[in-house]
């Protein structure tokens, strides 16, 4: 019976996926209640250049909050650089889930859908990213670091002539 009982449980974590072993943010700003990265459990998570990068991440509003923004910032060797988003990918209040929406009040809880452009542009080094999720006064509402490892594409299909 034990074990039956302990392969359900297994089977029901496999399906609705455990968080993404994500850091803190420096300087005390609020951590998620977990994040989530797609085909990723332990940091540095593989992405592929020009593909996209998929978290879902919960968090709660402490204050009363009409829009929220996603900031991100990347370093490598040394150097950070905000990574600009484009608007629909950065708005955070078009991409709650589960029939969230803004305005949130305090002690709010909800889950975003994040879906992260990597370019095809990008290096293909190992990067520290820093998302930020501020409100409409600039104030953090949730913030964490994740290690990723840029890869090159597959080139299977692709024929040279």
């Amino acid at each position: 019976m034990f074990v039956r009982l302990l392969v359900l449980s297994t089977l029901i974590c496999s399906a609705f996926g455990a968080g993404t072993a994500v850091k803190k943010c420096s300087g005390n700003k609020p951590f998620p209640l977990e994040v989530r990265v797609l085909n990723c459990d332990v940091p540095p998570c593989n992405v592929v250049k020009g593909q996209d990068m998929e978290f879902e991440i919960d968090f709660v509003v402490f204050n009363y909050t009409t829009t929220m923004k996603t900031l991100v910032r990347a370093t490598t060797i040394g150097l950070t650089v905000p990574y600009e988003l484009p608007d629909d990918v950065s708005n955070v209040c078009k991409n709650l889930k589960y029939g969230a929406y803004c305005p949130l009040y305090p002690e709010e809880d909800v889950t975003y859908k994040f879906i992260f452009p990597i370019s095809n542009v990008y290096p293909e080094i190992s990067v520290k990213i820093e998302i930020s999720i501020v409100d409409q006064t600039k104030t953090v509402v949730s913030c964490f670091v994740c290690d990723i490892k840029v890869r090159k594409g597959s080139s299977v299909g692709l024929q040279i002539n």
